[in-house]
């Protein structure tokens, strides 16, 4: 079962350590106002969705710490734990090769370092 009083403690180191007011990270959060307020002043319990909306907002924010103190916050990147860690890692070279003037672009690819990637079709 959760503490009500040491969630409201860690939500509130969240919102100290961006720098944010309520209304600034409700506003980001994507939730009311009087939400936050609840929450904080001990009248209501956060649900699931109040959670889980501020993991997504606010990746350094790790479940088990902020529904039970275990942890730490922030959270140190896990470069083992991402979904593409069993992945050989490519060597990156650089090589500039001289572009025939016939050649056109067929896709751009950009891969992000959470394992992430957009595709883009010219």
């Amino acid at each position: 079962m959760i503490n009500s009083a040491k969630f409201t403690e860690r939500l509130q180191k969240v919102i100290d350590y961006y720098g944010e007011t309520a209304s600034s990270f409700s506003e980001k959060i994507g939730v009311q106002r009087s939400s936050i307020s609840h929450i904080l002043s001990g009248r209501n319990k956060p649900s699931l969705d109040f959670v889980m909306k501020v993991l997504h907002t606010y990746p350094e924010v790790e479940l088990y710490w902020l529904m039970n103190g275990k942890g730490e916050f922030p959270s140190k990147p896990k470069i083992s734990e991402s979904p593409n860690s069993n992945l050989p890692k490519p060597e990156l070279k650089s090589k500039i090769q001289k572009s025939n003037s016939d050649s056109e672009i067929e896709k751009i690819v950009i891969f992000y370092k959470d394992g992430t990637f957009k595709s883009f079709n010219p």
